[in-house]
């Protein structure tokens, strides 16, 4: 039971970290919900690097919630990340590969380099991030016919390459305990 009775609804996430202490994911950001945070820690699965103020009750155990947590077993990266809508932004930084302009996921769509009625397929190395603008003005045309070129050559990104770019986009809620596990491998501030 909450303390006080109250009760956190989404509030107190943990961080949580693979073995290495990087982040599982950076985008998006690897977090828990307090209750799975606390499951893991009983189970041993985890341990627990920072904890918040606020504490949990059970009759026999009063403990703080977790808000950073590392994994006792490593989990290795996929090396080959899937083919996803959202990913194919996150390898484009969520900008337009035609006008260059960064917008939000909701705003991009994607578009077929050689366009499938040209006989494209959908392939990493066929697909980037397009503006709807940008998008409707290429159409079913070739970029030679056109004269719109992605900004960059499509490919398959590394899984390590998604959670580069992943970095460039924090997450609204970054609690203070976070930071030192988040940009650890950042310069220091003089």
């Amino acid at each position: 039971m909450p303390d006080g009775g109250h009760g956190f609804g989404q509030g107190f996430p943990a961080l949580v970290l693979n073995a290495d202490f990087r982040p599982l994911s950076y985008f998006p950001l690897s977090i828990w919900a307090w209750q799975d945070a606390v499951k893991a820690v009983f189970l041993d699965r985890v341990s627990v690097l920072s904890e918040y103020e606020c504490e949990v009750h059970s009759p026999r155990v009063t403990m703080r919630l977790p808000s950073v947590i590392a994994l006792k077993e490593f989990i290795p990266a996929a090396r080959r990340p899937a083919f996803t809508r959202f990913n194919v932004f996150l390898r484009d930084s969520f900008e337009c590969q035609y006008c260059g302009h960064e917008k939000p996921a909701q705003e991009l769509t994607f578009d077929h380099v050689i366009p499938r009625s040209r006989g494209g397929r959908t392939t990493w190395e066929n697909v980037v991030a397009a503006c709807g603008p940008c998008n409707l003005r290429k159409g079913s045309k070739l970029p030679r016919e056109i004269h719109m070129h992605p900004r960059q050559v499509p490919r398959q990104p590394t899984s390590w390459e998604l959670q580069e770019n992943g970095r460039h986009f924090p997450p609204n809620h970054l609690h203070e305990s976070w930071r030192d596990y988040l940009y650890w491998d950042s310069e220091l501030e003089n």
